[in-house]
């Protein structure tokens, strides 16, 4: 019975052994299998052995229960002081050899990891997605305004957040920012890592949606203000003149008025170079008041922006998000 248990061991070391040289030699890591090997081999010699006392051990368990019928002994063994199967010293070899064997994969885990991080950019990231128009995105941050313009406590939420979201676009804070030219691509030179000019973004320029006259928005008059912006990617310089355009749909028209002028998106905030590089770094925006009259009150109305003017995307159906962004907004009186 003893040779076949070892046979059966030995069979189970060199299947492993095949196993873990085939992934090592898919993986390109040759020099690891001597360290592999070794440690199938520490194991198989201090299990080897325990693995005829265990045989040893189960035929006393079985003689003890026939004897004393005693299902105590499978836990310990008085009189071979096993536990569990395993003596003391058999114990103590094998908490050994996995204490040593996890050392080594966390070890290893930190050096690839080590490797790896050497390999990334500090400024640009080393994969990047196949997106090349960037997302719209709503402030509000929601896609379903609705509130009624008698009761401040229903379009505070609103308003709040558009008060917290404009803090970083005060004068106060782009003090360092420096003018640039507009219409122009604002480009930092090909042996810069970093870009020291940051172009600011003048809140007065939303004027009525800028809350710096009227800290509502709008929104008690149901007039309400919403901000869109496009998602940072670095590197992108769209062609043309972009600018948003939004639309509702219904059969009356709403008229709607645009901060800045038409909602031009100028071209002088482009190139973003990423967060270390570009630091300080404001998106621009474009103010939406929607000008609701009483017709339109109490009415879920469905409005639709998009980037147009330029050869960024907007009519992707995979995603309705790309170039474009879908709210709905209900005033009730």
């Amino acid at each position: 019975m003893r040779p076949l248990m070892c046979s059966l061991r030995c069979n189970d070391i060199l299947l492993g052994c095949a196993f873990l040289t085939s992934l090592l030699m898919d993986a390109g890591c040759f020099f690891l299998f001597p360290l592999f090997l070794f440690f199938f081999l520490f194991s198989f010699v201090f299990e080897g052995p325990n693995t005829g006392r265990s045989m040893a051990s189960t035929e006393d368990k079985a003689a003890s229960k026939e004897n004393a019928s005693s299902w105590k002994d499978s836990f310990y063994n008085p009189r071979t002081g096993e536990v569990l199967g395993r003596t003391a010293s058999s114990w103590a070899l094998i908490l050994l050899f996995y204490l040593v064997f996890y050392c080594f994969l966390a070890g290893m885990f930190a050096l690839t990891m080590w490797v790896l991080l050497l390999t990334l950019d500090d400024y640009v990231p080393r994969y990047r997605d196949r997106i090349p128009t960037p997302g719209l995105v709503i402030r509000p941050s929601t896609l379903d305004i609705t509130f009624n313009r008698s009761e401040p406590q229903k379009y505070e939420v609103y308003t709040k957040e558009l008060e917290n979201f404009l803090e970083k676009y005060n004068d106060n804070v782009q003090e360092m920012n420096s003018e640039c030219t507009p219409g122009v691509y604002t480009k930092k030179d090909e042996d810069q890592e970093k870009m020291d000019k940051v172009c600011p973004f003048k809140r007065t320029s939303l004027r009525f949606c800028s809350g710096l006259t009227d800290n509502k928005f709008g929104y008690p008059e149901g007039k309400p203000c919403v901000l869109l912006k496009l998602n940072r990617i670095i590197g992108l310089m769209p062609d043309g003149d972009p600018y948003i355009n939004c639309t509702i749909k219904k059969d009356n028209p709403v008229q709607m008025h645009y901060f800045p002028r038409e909602g031009k998106i100028d071209k002088m905030y482009f190139p973003y170079y990423g967060k270390k590089a570009h630091e300080n770094y404001l998106q621009p925006l474009v103010a939406v008041q929607l000008l609701l009259t009483k017709e339109d009150y109490n009415k879920e109305l469905s409005v639709e922006c998009r980037v147009e003017g330029c050869s960024l995307r907007n009519n992707d159906e995979r995603d309705k998000f790309l170039g474009r962004v879908t709210f709905r907004i209900k005033v009730v009186e």
